[in-house]
């Protein structure tokens, strides 16, 4: 799931940049990102419930197994310090809340290969705001890249006018923003320790999501069928792929992190149509492979810029 998976990359980026790239961790990261990629399937095959009413149980497993691998690690419960940690904490869960929500809902209402792609334009905005937020330099690489990327989200949005998924659009941008927002509260708090932040947006997203199923007059018990996939989603796919990732972080640069991040978003629309034979339309593809391109020569510059100041 593409939240967790900026939180684990944002996370680290606030981190040591000098590691060297080991193949072994490598492997790791791009199982990580496959790993939660598979989040694209159970979103798409619980056809009996919405977007809330999805969130709601997958929410609710993601608390339930980081509070248990809490406990049995003997810590305190990441629940409460996400609530204890200040505002940064509770501004970077509000920011997962609106990333999730987003690309949850993108996924219910446009393809997945849309989803996915226009998702992955979180380091690009992450770059705008800690520019404007935290005052960071932008070069001419990084605007250039900028730009790039947006080249290929119009030509995304313009050959989807009139699908009728413009909304979904819409959402899985606003997933980008959110995550985005959240790399820059990491950025604004490097020695912040963000592990509570998966319970802590897991927790407003029940609250949030059990209101607008109330208003709506939907069941909060939907099929069975349905609420296991959302567990297995939150409880086994997300949990399970962040621990992965996290190993692997201990071995590689953040700067990689990035790049093999960007494995969900390239496997995600594969399962889907392997799976459920929705293939990708061809602009869809090329205004896709157009972001990537400018999310990963984002990366390589950021990458070479540091090399030369160290």
């Amino acid at each position: 799931m593409s939240s967790t998976r900026s939180a684990a990359v944002t996370a680290t980026q606030a981190g040591s940049e000098t590691r060297n790239v080991d193949f072994g961790a490598s492997l790791l990261a791009l199982g990580s990102g496959l790993i939660w990629s598979l989040g694209v399937l159970t979103n798409r095959l619980a056809k009996h419930t919405d977007a809330w009413q999805y969130l709601i149980w997958r929410s609710a497993a993601i608390i339930l197994v980081v509070e248990l691998l809490s406990r049995f690690r003997g810590e305190r419960s990441p629940l409460v310090r996400a609530y204890n940690s200040g505002s940064r904490m509770l501004v970077g869960c509000f920011c997962l809340l609106v990333a999730s929500l987003g690309f949850v809902y993108a996924v219910k209402n446009t393809t997945a290969a849309n989803a996915s792609f226009l998702a992955s334009l979180t380091p690009l905005f992450a770059v705008l705001f800690a520019r404007v937020v935290l005052h960071e330099k932008l070069t001419r690489a990084t605007a250039a890249s900028i730009l790039v990327a947006f080249v290929g989200l119009s030509i995304m949005v313009a050959a989807d006018i009139g699908a009728g998924s413009t909304i979904g659009n819409v959402s899985a941008v606003l997933s980008s923003i959110g995550l985005a927002g959240y790399a820059v509260c990491v950025r604004s708090g490097p020695t912040t320790d963000w592990a509570p932040v998966m319970p802590g947006y897991a927790s407003m997203m029940i609250v949030l999501c059990s209101i607008v199923t109330a208003a709506k007059g939907n069941a909060f018990v939907p099929p069975v069928h349905d609420v296991m996939l959302a567990v297995f989603h939150g409880g086994v796919l997300i949990v399970f792929g962040t621990l992965v990732f996290n190993a692997a972080t201990k071995k590689i640069s953040a700067v990689a992190m990035t790049v093999f991040a960007q494995s969900e978003m390239v496997f995600a629309p594969i399962w889907v149509y392997l799976w459920l034979h929705e293939a990708p339309k061809r602009w869809t593809l090329i205004g896709g492979a157009i972001i990537l391109a400018a999310v990963v020569t984002l990366a390589v510059a950021d990458a070479r810029a540091r090399s030369r100041t160290t």
